[in-house]
């Protein structure tokens, strides 16, 4: 249960209403009025990282996955393994990302964002030979997409995990449409 009541959406200021229109009835989406005009530029860093990216979707994925998983965020987790399935990552990657979990599934470039989201959680700066590596294999715009993807997801995650806001019920997203709906 949330430590705080759900912000009454009646009481939203109509730009906030007008950015979750087109969202689904999520609870984080109950949550962030709280914090006032600092919610809309929330909603507008994670509409750009989720869908105007050049960042493949997948490997967007394994790295909020691998956040939320090592951020000990069951609702991030929970929302984002649907997605990852709906950009095409198949179960068995998906279940690599869990730490400890065996890495046969994942190709070489996913094993290294993987490890690239595990320096930069646990240690704030990667490596050198690390991230020399991963600009080589995407980019350096690839690889600086991906860190802010990691930091804004860490983010995502200390906010729902500290107002411990709620899952939804398993039917509220798919009302909306929302599982196959501009998510990737």
């Amino acid at each position: 249960m949330a430590r705080v009541p759900y912000f009454d959406l009646a009481q939203a200021p109509e730009s906030y209403l007008q950015l979750i229109g087109s969202r689904p009835p999520l609870n984080l989406y109950r949550m962030l009025p709280h914090a006032g005009k600092v919610a809309e530029g929330f909603l507008a860093l994670g509409g750009a990282i989720l869908r105007e990216n050049r960042l493949d979707a997948r490997l967007r994925e394994i790295a909020i996955l691998r956040v939320g998983l090592l951020c000990g965020s069951s609702y991030e987790v929970h929302q984002h393994r649907r997605v990852a399935r709906n950009v095409g990552l198949a179960d068995d990657k998906v279940a690599a990302l869990t730490p400890g979990a065996d890495l046969g599934p994942l190709d070489a470039t996913e094993r290294m964002v993987l490890d690239y989201v595990d320096q930069v959680v646990a240690h704030v700066k990667a490596p050198g030979a690390l991230f020399q590596a991963l600009c080589d294999a995407l980019s350096p715009a690839l690889v600086a997409e991906l860190t802010l993807v990691i930091g804004f997801y860490m983010m995502v995650s200390r906010f729902l995990e500290n107002f411990e806001v709620d899952i939804e019920a398993p039917d509220a997203a798919l009302a909306s449409g929302w599982a196959k709906a501009n998510i990737s």
